[in-house]
């Protein structure tokens, strides 16, 4: 069943929606290891980082619902179900229990970097299906840049 008939050409809309979806699992998924770090981090940067994390998850929030929306008015519904985010996920996450500062940061940098990895990959694959998902996904990305630059920026040089 179809309730929304997208202008794209099918192929086009079935790259875009699949770009979309893709980035629909790893935006809530982030907003799940942010929030799973903001609860459980330690240390003597506790609150800086505390406050950090939640503007990553509110980010990763407010741009899964753009994504949604976005599949949506193409036609194809979005699937952010728990289910579908267990099965599919495979960004990099905090072990349980309690996490020192600056692991906590390190997950947060490699995971925000390979969402940016991800998101470049789609970026280029909906260059010529649709420019306006192109575009989404951009400003996604510079925006997931900046998250995981301030991150990487709290562990320089390397500290442990």
């Amino acid at each position: 069943m179809t309730v929304v008939r997208s202008t794209l050409p099918d192929e086009a809309r079935r790259v875009s929606c699949e770009a979309l979806q893709d980035t629909l699992v790893d935006l809530l998924g982030l907003s799940l290891i942010g929030k799973q770090a903001h609860w459980n981090v330690v240390g003597p940067r506790f609150r800086s980082i505390h406050l950090q994390l939640d503007e990553v998850v509110s980010a990763a929030r407010t741009h899964a619902d753009t994504v949604a929306e976005r599949a949506a008015a193409l036609g194809v519904p979005p699937d952010g179900r728990p289910e579908t985010i267990a099965k599919v996920f495979s960004l990099p996450a905090p072990d349980e229990g309690w996490l020192r500062d600056s692991r906590a940061v390190e997950v947060m940098t490699e995971a925000l970097g390979a969402a940016v990895t991800r998101l470049r990959e789609r970026i280029d694959a909906t260059e010529k299906a649709d420019l306006v998902t192109q575009d989404l996904l951009i400003s996604i990305t510079a925006e997931l840049e900046k998250q995981r630059w301030m991150f990487e920026a709290e562990n320089f040089p390397g500290e442990s």
